[in-house]
């Protein structure tokens, strides 16, 4: 048995679980290097929300950010998470933005993309898949892991075939709301090992609290490489202890190899940062909480906080309980789509205004209409003519891959923007996130203003 390998998410899905994503790179540039001599397979640094949050809240350009951990870790490679035909937005785009963005991220520093797409719809992987593998890059295609009655272990085995078919260079078994329980993921890894060669990674949350037995049970299984976030970043609903499964797994046939100091240093590093974020309410304890309903309801812990969030502004905070057992209905409606971005965030949407309207589908959200109409792609389970009536009444549901309806954007979009954008950089950002990067630039050209005013430029 090989020794296992780490990813280190700490940098992107471990302050993206805890904190929203608040890291800012004042923050996260001073311990790259220490991270890198640590002994990582590789560190996930970029994509879900970081871009969004690096722009919106941080005032930050994401793809500087990018560059400048490059810069830093020279001997670990670097990883980003892409939601395939969504890339980081909550939309599909253009295959023309998809393909430019992702040649775009490889040339800047990063060596491995993880892609998924929220309803396991492989036609919303391929543009993203071709044109890392075109690149050269490590394409790591992802299993958006969730039950149902038709998600069962050969539905996956049978999904694995197909993303090794069109060129996957690894598979992950992504499990955003931590509830793959730990005989089930021995058992489904042990039947994948018999299927591919490919290298096999998990991605768990601790949310529901039993992400460190079924790692140490994929581990048994024979699971090549895991994820793991540092101490004062893991737990809650961010990922296991990188620390306390180096030593666990110290001097047995597994052991990672990993510097146990080099990792002190980091952890030590890290812990009056996240104080900080305790002090100033940024880090809410909900969040470090366990929540074993999870594995009922199924809600990652992203989705949760924006419920509760949701539900506060609607003075229906005493519905809470409702509005979780609704979700599993919404979903069966729905053909059972994995919780992930942005499926998490619309089920969840449609189940609180199932609740509060007082009757179920009085009032329905654009995404969800767009969703029924096949516009996000093919759900597990058919949605029925009942539910597809109420939605979306005789509006016609649409067969093709849904990017193939989408005009190229980026000409389009180059033009809008106009002279604020000093980069092919700046016009892809603009596309993901229209409103927020503009302000971002406007902002970056009036400093810019002010500097030569001063004579500091």
């Amino acid at each position: 048995m090989a020794k296992v390998k780490i990813t280190e998410t700490s940098l992107r899905d471990g302050h993206q679980s805890l904190i929203a994503t608040r890291l800012s790179n004042n923050e996260i540039l001073p311990i790259v290097e220490e991270m890198d001599k640590a002994g990582f397979y590789s560190m996930e640094v970029w994509g879900g929300a970081t871009f969004d949050a690096c722009l919106r809240f941080l005032n930050e350009d994401p793809w500087e950010r990018l560059r400048q951990i490059r810069k830093r870790a020279k001997n670990t490679k670097l990883q980003m998470l892409s939601r395939g035909q969504n890339i980081l937005g909550y939309k599909h785009y253009a295959d023309d933005i998809v393909e430019l963005f992702l040649k775009k991220a490889i040339s800047e520093g990063i060596d491995i993309v993880r892609v998924f797409d929220a309803l396991n719809d492989i036609r919303n992987l391929e543009k993203s898949i071709n044109t890392v593998k075109k690149e050269g890059a490590h394409c790591q295609c992802a299993i958006s892991y969730t039950t149902s009655p038709i998600h069962t272990k050969e539905f996956y085995i049978n999904l694995i075939k197909q993303f090794e078919s069109v060129g996957a260079d690894s598979i992950c078994i992504k499990d955003m709301s931590g509830i793959l329980l730990p005989y089930d993921a021995y058992d489904l890894i042990k039947d994948i090992k018999k299927v591919t060669k490919l290298p096999i990674e998990l991605h768990n949350h601790c949310t529901s609290g039993i992400a460190q037995m079924t790692m140490l049970k994929a581990i048994e299984a024979g699971i090549d490489i895991v994820d793991t976030a540092i101490s004062p970043l893991s737990s809650g609903t961010s990922q296991p202890a990188t620390e306390s499964l180096v030593h666990t797994l110290k001097g047995t046939e597994y052991d990672t190899g990993i510097d146990v100091d080099c990792l002190g240093k980091v952890a030590d590093y890290f812990k009056p940062i996240m104080n900080k974020y305790i002090e100033n309410k940024t880090l809410s304890t909900k969040v470090l909480m366990t929540e074993p309903k999870t594995l009922q309801f199924q809600v990652p812990g992203g989705m949760m906080s924006n419920m509760i969030s949701q539900m506060k502004e609607l003075n229906a905070s005493d519905k809470y309980e409702d509005v979780l057992a609704e979700i599993p209905k919404v979903r069966e409606d729905l053909g059972y789509p994995p919780l992930v971005t942005p499926m998490s965030q619309m089920v969840g949407t449609q189940a609180v205004f199932n609740i509060i309207s007082g009757g179920r589908y009085k009032i329905i959200p654009t995404e969800i209409k767009k969703y029924v109409q096949g516009l996000y792609g093919k759900p597990a389970v058919e949605i029925s003519d009942e539910i597809t009536k109420k939605i979306i009444g005789d509006e016609k549901v649409i067969t093709v891959r849904p990017a193939d309806l989408l005009e190229d954007e980026f000409e389009k979009n180059k033009k809008e923007i106009g002279d604020l954008a000093e980069s092919v950089e700046d016009i892809l950002s603009y596309t993901l996130f229209p409103q927020v990067t503009k302000e971002f630039l406007e902002k970056r050209r009036f400093k810019e203003y002010e500097n030569s005013e001063r004579g500091t430029i």
